[in-house]
C-alpha cells in the first residue's frame, strides 16, 4: 500500500497533468474554429473544379489529345498511396484511422498482385506505416515547421506526385485523408488523383451539356493546365480537412483526458483521506493504550 507521501505526490502529479490537458483542449478549441472555416471554404472550390473537369472531359470525349493525367497509362499495376496525417499525436485515433484505411487498401492491392508505393505526408503516418511497409515508402514530406498550411505546400506535394507519374513510377495514385464532419466525427477518405476522375455528371452538368461551348485554344490544352491544378487543389483540401479533423479530435481527446484526470484525483484523494484517518485512529489508540498502562 502506498504511503501518504506517495499518494500526495501522485495527486499533485495528476493535477499538473490535468492543467496541461485542459490548456491543450482550450488551444485546440481556439484553432478548431479557424481550421473548420478554412476547410469549409475550400470545399465549394474543389467541388466546382470537379464539375468544370466533368464538363470539359465530356466535351473532349475519347480524343487522343487528352492528357495522360486523365486517361492514365492504360495499366493499373503500380499504385501510389499518398497518406496524409498529422505531425503530432495526442488526438485520439485520428492518425490511426487514416493509417488503417491506407494499410487495408495496400494489403488488398498486394493480395491482388499489384505493386504498392507509399508517399507519406505527416510524421505520424510515416511512423505508423513504416512498421509494415518500410520498403514501400518511396517519398515522405513533413510539415512540422509549417505554422499554417498554405496552397504552396499542397502545390509542392502535387508537383512531386506529377513528376513521379511523368517518370512512369506508378499507374494509379490514391489520396488518403480524413474528412472533417464534426468535433467527434472524422471520416477516413480515399480519393483517386491519377487518372484524374471527372466524377459523375450531375444534373447541372447534364443540363449545361446541351449548350455549345467554344474552348480557346482547345479543350485538351485547357485540361493540360487544369488537371495539375486540380490535383493541387484536392491535396490542399485534404490538408485543410486534416487540420480541422486533428484539432477536433485533439479537443475531444484532451476533454476526455481532463475528465479522467479529475476522476483519478477524486479516487486518490479518497484513498489519501481514508489512509490518513486510519493512521490518526491508530495513533490515538496507541496514545490511549499507553495512558491506560500508566
Amino acid at each position: 500500500m502506498p504511503s501518504l507521501k506517495d499518494l500526495k505526490n501522485r495527486i499533485a502529479s495528476v493535477k499538473a497533468t490535468q492543467k496541461i490537458t485542459k490548456a491543450m483542449q482550450m488551444v485546440a478549441a481556439a484553432k478548431l474554429r479557424r481550421a473548420q472555416e478554412a476547410a469549409e471554404a475550400a470545399r465549394p472550390y474543389s467541388q466546382r473544379m470537379g464539375k468544370v473537369l466533368a464538363n470539359i472531359a465530356q466535351a473532349v470525349g475519347s480524343d487522343d489529345s487528352v492528357p495522360r493525367l486523365m486517361t492514365g497509362t492504360g495499366k493499373d499495376d503500380v499504385h501510389l498511396l499518398v497518406v496524409c496525417t498529422a505531425e503530432r499525436g495526442l488526438c485520439g485515433g485520428f492518425n490511426a484511422q487514416i493509417s488503417k484505411a491506407a494499410r487495408e487498401h495496400a494489403r488488398k492491392l498486394i493480395a491482388a498482385g499489384k505493386t504498392v508505393k507509399i508517399f507519406t505526408v505527416g510524421k505520424k503516418g510515416y511512423e505508423a506505416l513504416r512498421r509494415e511497409f518500410a520498403d514501400k515508402i518511396v517519398e515522405r514530406t513533413e510539415l512540422r515547421d509549417v505554422k499554417k498550411v498554405s496552397f504552396e505546400n499542397a502545390d509542392a506535394i502535387a508537383k512531386k506526385i506529377i513528376a513521379m507519374f511523368d517518370k512512369g513510377e506508378f499507374d494509379v495514385c490514391t489520396l488518403f485523408y480524413s474528412e472533417f464532419k464534426s468535433v467527434i466525427l472524422q471520416v477516413p477518405t480515399a480519393l483517386q488523383l491519377i487518372p484524374a476522375s471527372a466524377g459523375p455528371v450531375t444534373t447541372e452538368a447534364s443540363e449545361a451539356s446541351s449548350a455549345v461551348y467554344e474552348y480557346e485554344p482547345d479543350a485538351a490544352s485547357i485540361l493540360s493546365d487544369l488537371i495539375p491544378r486540380n490535383i493541387s487543389v484536392q491535396v490542399f483540401r485534404a490538408l485543410l480537412e486534416n487540420v480541422a479533423g486533428e484539432m477536433g479530435a485533439k479537443m475531444s481527446a484532451m476533454d476526455n483526458a481532463t475528465r479522467n484526470a479529475g476522476d483519478m484525483i477524486n479516487k486518490l484523494t479518497m484513498s489519501y483521506n481514508r489512509q490518513r484517518q486510519a493512521q490518526i485512529t491508530k495513533e490515538l489508540i496507541e496514545i490511549i493504550s499507553g495512558a491506560e498502562a500508566l
